[in-house]
């Protein structure tokens, strides 16, 4: 499977960072099987950026927690990763929590709406993916292929 990730810079060595927030997932080396969204997540501050691409080939030994949709399993668990609750996943896969969602998720997070809110407005997105990798044994799934800049008139 070829995966995409976003970043102000080639990565051809991926590797998991502690950032000064918490993501959907908590830390790790995010990507996407969707490449338009790559691009949008690429050029989203000034309009340029790049994207890396790489093989991903799965290993059903490692500890891997795949959402295959929204659901309040999921919604559960990107309130706990957001708010720094850790988990023991090498990998984690499953619908992102874009802008939008993740202002959603945020008011439910601090009881602003209720979920019955939330899965009323979360329904209106398009969908996306992704794919975080959490250990170097999840790292060592993927292979660099290539890295290209892009522009937001992709």
């Amino acid at each position: 499977m070829i995966l995409y990730h976003s970043s102000q810079q080639i990565v051809e060595f991926p590797e998991i960072r502690l950032q000064r927030y918490n993501k959907d997932f908590y830390f790790g080396f995010y990507c996407t099987n969707i490449e338009s969204q790559a691009i949008r997540w690429a050029t989203r501050f000034d309009g340029k950026g790049f994207i890396s691409e790489y093989d991903y080939v799965p290993n059903n030994e490692l500890n891997i927690k795949q959402f295959t949709d929204m659901s309040e399993e999921w919604l559960d668990f990107i309130v706990d990763c957001r708010l720094g609750k850790p988990h023991n996943f090498d990998i984690v896969e499953g619908p992102m929590a874009n802008d939008t969602i993740f202002n959603y998720v945020q008011d439910f997070a601090d009881k602003k709406i209720s979920r019955e809110a939330f899965w009323t407005l979360a329904k209106l997105n398009r969908p996306t993916h992704q794919i975080s990798f959490h250990s170097a044994r999840a790292l060592a799934t993927l292979t660099f292929i290539s890295g290209r800049e892009v522009t937001n008139e992709e």
